[in-house]
């Protein structure tokens, strides 16, 4: 059963894309939901400011070799 509970798990988990859609199918089910909406507004904005960032910086944490490497990392977690 997919619901606010559950989409709040997920999204504390940071499974934000999972969150996201269970949110987008209980609008479907109650279009005024105000919980799923502003859940909606916020993970869509989210989604939209960092589009891209997540895949060149997961490329770098799968191949992290130096300490130079783990910093640069490191500094651009400390950004988000």
């Amino acid at each position: 059963m997919k619901t606010l509970t559950l989409a709040q798990i997920y999204e504390f988990q940071g499974l934000k894309e999972e969150a996201l859609e269970i949110y987008k199918e209980i609008l479907k089910k109650d279009p005024k939901n105000p919980d799923a909406r502003a859940a909606i507004r916020r993970l869509s904005g989210m989604r939209r400011h960092f589009l891209g960032v997540n895949e060149a910086m997961k490329g770098l944490f799968e191949r992290m070799e130096s300490e130079e490497e783990f910093a640069r990392f490191e500094r651009w977690l400390v950004q988000l």
